[in-house]
This record gives C-alpha cells, structure tokens and sequence, in this order.
C-alpha cells in the first residue's frame, strides 16, 4: 500500500467523517442508518478481496487483469474508508444528541422550578445583564440575571424561576433568523430561566485550577478597568484576556458594520500575535527553539485565559499558523489542521455547523496557509518595516478567505472591511503588548502601571475613531438578505478549484 493511498485514505476519512457530521446536523437520520453505513463499508472492504481471490492461473497473471484487480480493491478500499467514517460521524453525533433526552426536565417547562447547582463557565457580562451557564446533576442551563450581584465559576447556589426552552429569533438588522436554541445545545445547554432568583450556598466548587486562572484574569481585568476607561478598557480586555465585557450594542454594530468584530474576543489571531512576539524577543535563539518557546507562550496564555472551549480551538488554530509559518511545510500542516478538526469534532461535533467561532478560526487559518503565499509575491513592494508586509498578507488572505461565509452567517457585506483591518491591525500588536504591561504592572503597583496604560489608551482610542468614523459613512456595509448555503458551498468550490489551477502552473514562488 503506497504512500499515494494512504494518503488518499486520510483524506477520504476525513471527508466521509465530516460529511456524515454535516448530514446529520440538519437531518435526523436515524440511529438504524450509521450502522447500515458501518456495516456496509465493511462489506466494501472485504469484497474486493474475495472478487480477487482464488487461485492464481495463467489466465490471471495477466497485467491487465493484475491491473485491473488491483484498481478493484484500491476503489473498493476507499469507497469502504469515505462510508464507513460518515457512518462513524452520524453514530457520534447521536450520541451527543442522545443527552437532550436524559435531562428529565422537559415535563417542568413553563413551570417554576427550585434547582440546586453550580455556575461552571465564566459569566458573561453585558451592558445590564450578565448570563450564567448553570449546571445541575441533570442539565445544563442559561440563566439571565442583573450585572449585581455579582457571581462567579464555581459558585453553587440555588436558583428558583420559570424553566424555559429556548427559541430562535431574528436580527432585528438582517431580519434572518438566528438559530439560537443550536448556537446553545452545541454547548450541552436545552433550558434557560430568566431573572431567577439565586441563593448563595457556597464558593469554590469548581476546578482549582481553573478557578485560580480566573481569579487571576479578573484582577487583571480589575487594573485594566482602574487604569483606563471605558469603553476603552473593555476593548482591551477583550483583545489580552478574552475577556466577556460588554463594549455596549451601538458600539458592536459599529464593528461588524465595518468588519472587525473578530478583534473584539480573544482569537487565533491575537493568540499568534503573542507567539509572534515571544519569537522576535527570543530572536537570538534558534529556529526550532524559538517555535518551541512561542508554543510554550501560546499554550501557558490559554490557561492563563482561562482555557474556555473557544480559547483552547483558537490556541489550536495558532499553533498550526506557527508551525506553517515556521516551517513552510505546507502539506504536514495541511494534515495537521485536519487532525486537529477532526479531534475537536470527535469531541463535540456539533460545532462543525453551530459554532461560528470554530468555524471562523478553522477558515482563518486556511486563509493564512493557502492564500497567504498567492499575496505575498505580488505586494514585494510593501515594505517590511514594522511587520506591515506581514499585516497586509494576512490581512487580506483571511479577509478574502473568510467573506462569503461572513455574508452568509450575517447578511452583511462590508465595503470598508479591508482598509479598516489594514488601519487597525497593525497597531494591534502594540496595543495588546503595552495593555499586558499595564495590567501585569498594575498588580504591583498602579503608579507604575500608568505609563503603560496611557500608550495602550492612545492605540485604544484610535483604533476606536477609525471604526466609530467608517462605520459612519453610509456605504460602509451592504446588506445581502438572501445568500443561501448552496452558493456558499459553491464559492469555497470554487475557491480550491482556483487554487488547483494555479498550483498546476508550476508558480515560480516554493512553499
């Protein structure tokens, strides 16, 4: 079995593997059609084998019946391989969705119910509420609650309210409806209350470790806010920490209007910022220490964020964008992303269609690693000062990379995206470097801390006048209200046979 089939095989799992995820996502098959799909695949794979059998005769030794046997069991193997990992991923999905029915409260909605549990996720804070995920020995829940009082992960309290399912609802912009109650069930949440009413009964009951990640991540947050003000700081809390402070509603619009509402939560990109810049400060080391030292950094700020299910897929998505980076080895990351895809949907496959996070960081980072070599030749003329060549590069491979599917999951296009990224991202560095300073320099000593906080206001307050001011103009975004989800697959279809095409030319520029 040559490399070329095993290969072909591993590229076939995969396919097989998440098509049979995406099937399922809007189809409910049914438990009995995985393993009709496992069991076939079996007969596929051994049928070849037996059609090939018996006894080797004159007649046989033939190379065109060699040839054509071998052909045989090749296409049987990979037919077998591509069914067989659909029926794998529909009999996992099944799985995760079997626990939907294993909660035993859906005979309680619409009635008040008194739960006992603890918060196990950072709340997430908004302009006057915060929302809680609360989980119990049976379900998890949303809870929506006032900003005050406050709570925090690993508080166990009890909690009485109306229990409630959740619905779907329209963009009051767009007018598409968000699937909202599949953004929640990919997180394991069926039931959300309201304003209910929550009883303290003890702190510190979830993960140590976790815990002391937090409270470290809120005292940082805490200096941050003291040393700059808002809505300045909770944009920096957002770009360092991952942190889930509201910016307010008007002020979000204005980023996805002008298309850099990735920049406002901790991502792929602002996780590789920070390898970026351990790789220039260890820049005397070694090549292959360096790409250590930067992973190391990558991976120790994860947890220092807190290690939340986005933080941890975005680290994952970074590492690999330093390992291309650093290595050039464009197939070994090619296959990389993909094992690293397919353990984050073994884990939880419903992120694949419900997880726009995911889903932006996995297009990303296929922008950084495909599209990102098409660029650079062609704008050798930038200079590299400052990284701007580099910011440029990536600016526009992932904005190219990641537009149709930005106008299929918001129906908005928008006109100014790219020379507000260009605008903004180069200052980003500069702006999370010294706002890390800030805060780290505030846990000893706020005076000390000041100088700091000053240079990460001025990029602040800059970044936040080129959005506030292309967000005004009244070409900035384009509303696209019908781009169905045929026309997205046709686009990235053409988007590979476009770049097949061009690697087919033999381009002059080596990976």
């Amino acid at each position: 079995m040559g490399q070329t089939l095993i290969d072909r095989i591993f590229y076939l799992a995969v396919a097989g593997f998440v098509g049979g995820i995406f099937l399922r996502s809007f189809v409910s098959v049914g438990a009995g059609f995985s393993w009709m799909l496992l069991l076939l695949g079996a007969v596929l794979l051994i049928l070849p084998f037996i059609k090939g059998g018996g006894s080797k005769g004159e007649g046989f030794k033939s190379s065109g019946l060699e040839d054509s046997t071998t052909s045989f069991r090749k296409g049987g193997i990979l037919l077998a391989v591509f069914i067989s990992a659909a029926g794998l991923s529909i009999w996992r999905y099944d799985i995760a969705d079997a626990k939907a029915g294993e909660t035993g409260l859906d005979a309680f909605v619409h009635q008040t119910v008194l739960l006992e549990g603890v918060i196990v996720d950072e709340p997430d804070v908004r302009e006057t509420t915060a929302r809680l995920v609360f989980e119990t020995e049976k379900a998890k829940l949303l809870l929506t609650v006032s900003r005050e009082p406050r709570h925090f992960y690993g508080d166990k309290v009890t909690v009485s309210g109306k229990l409630e399912r959740p619905k779907n609802f329209n963009d009051e912009k767009t007018l598409r409806e968000v699937n909202y109650v599949k953004h929640l069930e990919k997180d394991g949440i069926y039931y959300q209350i309201f304003q209910p009413k929550i009883t303290l009964v003890a702190r510190g009951e979830g993960n140590a470790i976790v815990e002391k990640l937090f409270a470290f991540k809120n005292a940082f947050i805490h200096n941050i806010n003291v040393l700059i003000p808002q809505p300045h700081a909770s944009l920096l809390g957002g770009l360092v920490v991952g942190a889930k402070q509201s910016l307010g509603k008007d002020l979000l619009d204005d980023f996805r209007i002008v298309g850099v509402i990735h920049i406002v939560v901790l991502s792929g990109y602002n996780i590789t910022i920070i390898a970026r810049f351990v790789e220039w400060l260890f820049s005397s080391l070694r090549r292959n220490a360096r790409l250590i030292v930067a992973a190391l950094a990558m991976i120790f700020f994860a947890l220092m964020v807190g290690a939340g299910a986005t933080v941890v897929r975005a680290t994952i998505m970074a590492l690999l964008v330093l390992l291309a980076h650093g290595t050039g080895r464009l197939y070994a990351v090619t296959r990389a992303l993909l094992v690293a895809g397919m353990i984050m949907l073994i884990h939880n496959p419903k992120i694949l269609v419900f997880d726009t996070s995911f889903q932006l960081s996995f297009l990303a980072t296929v922008g950084l690693i495909y599209v990102s070599p098409l660029v650079e030749p062609r704008v050798r003329w930038i200079t590299e000062r400052w990284k701007l060549r580099e910011i440029f590069v990536a600016t526009v491979a992932t904005q190219v990379f990641v537009l149709p599917f930005l106008m299929y999951k918001t129906g908005l296009f928008s006109v100014v995206s790219l020379p507000v990224n260009l605008l903004i991202l180069a200052a980003i560095p500069l702006t999370m470097l010294f706002g890390f300073l800030a805060g780290m320099v505030g846990l000893f000593s706020t005076l000390l801390a000041f100088p700091f906080a000053s240079i990460a206001y001025g990029f602040l307050a800059y970044e936040l006048t080129i959005v506030e001011w292309f967000a005004k103009l009244p070409f900035a975004s384009v509303s696209v209200p019908y781009f169905p989800l045929w026309l997205l697959i046709l686009w990235y279809a053409t988007y590979a046979m476009l770049y097949v095409l061009w690697r087919n030319k033999k381009p002059t520029v080596a990976f």
